[in-house]
């Protein structure tokens, strides 16, 4: 049983009456969420995470999260534990790239990957792409705890690469940051559930606004129910990274 308070505090209540929004103010709903997510420029953090298992010990990882907002681009390099220093992901025109040390070699992976066998995946890290990779339809207004909530239903646009197919969030109707999120297989069988309790801002100097980012994130393996993840984003740095670090040599570099 989940007894977190943050489960806790995000129980979801009975709709509050409150009119539909259209499909096109959900579309700019999804593209407000990725305004305030998205930095022109640069972006680090540091990346702390503890992974519970069925049987197994907890582990806990940390690694270094670097993203290229303007170019797409993403780099994940883990720093703990020692049996995974120098494991790291590389996205880089549109495929994840996955480097092993312990073998010298990369490989492709798919979106559904388990960064480092922890319970996140690649967008849990990335910029925030709703509105281009999801058509939203609009479930209700809803009480979420003590937050008031747009709950929405997503749904792959044709063609694009996801995670999973279709999703449905719970996004704070006062700050709009998503406060919960529910992701399906194609088969409508529900494969994990999200809590985002803690949002924070640093200011963007290549931006010129404040960008939003995920402080607090925990998934819920929704298969498997012994199994989750709690990942904390801190020391976030917008300052400009180096020309060359998006690229397999510079992480290659890192695990020598």
């Amino acid at each position: 049983m989940r007894t977190t308070a943050l489960a806790a505090a995000l129980v979801l209540l009975a709709p509050a009456a409150a009119s539909a929004l259209s499909k096109e103010e959900c579309v700019e709903l999804l593209k407000t969420i990725d305004h305030h997510q998205r930095n022109t420029g640069d972006y680090k953090a540091l990346a702390y995470m503890e992974q519970k298992e069925r049987d197994k010990a907890d582990v806990v990882y940390e690694a270094v999260i670097y993203r290229r907002d303007a170019d797409e681009k993403l780099m994940i390099l883990f720093l703990k534990p020692k049996a995974e220093q120098g494991k790291g992901y590389l996205r880089i025109d549109k495929n994840l790239w996955m480097y092993d040390p312990s073998v010298g070699k990369w490989e492709r992976r798919t979106e559904r990957e388990r960064i480092g066998g922890t319970g996140s995946r690649r967008r849990d890290f990335d910029e925030s792409r709703l509105a281009e990779e999801y058509e939203p339809t609009y479930v209700g207004e809803e009480k979420l705890g003590a937050f008031t909530v747009h709950h929405l239903k997503l749904t792959a646009k044709e063609g694009i690469d996801v995670a999973y197919p279709v999703m449905e969030l719970w996004v704070d109707k006062a700050t709009t940051n998503v406060l919960k999120s529910q992701e399906y297989a194609l088969s409508g069988r529900l494969m994990r559930t999200s809590y985002t309790p803690k949002w924070q801002k640093v200011y963007s100097e290549s931006k010129k606004a404040e960008v939003y980012f995920p402080a607090e994130m925990r998934f819920y393996d929704e298969v498997d129910k012994a199994n989750s993840t709690l990942v904390l984003l801190k020391s976030v740095d917008l300052r400009p990274l180096d020309a060359n670090l998006f690229t397999k040599a510079w992480l290659e570099s890192k695990s020598r």
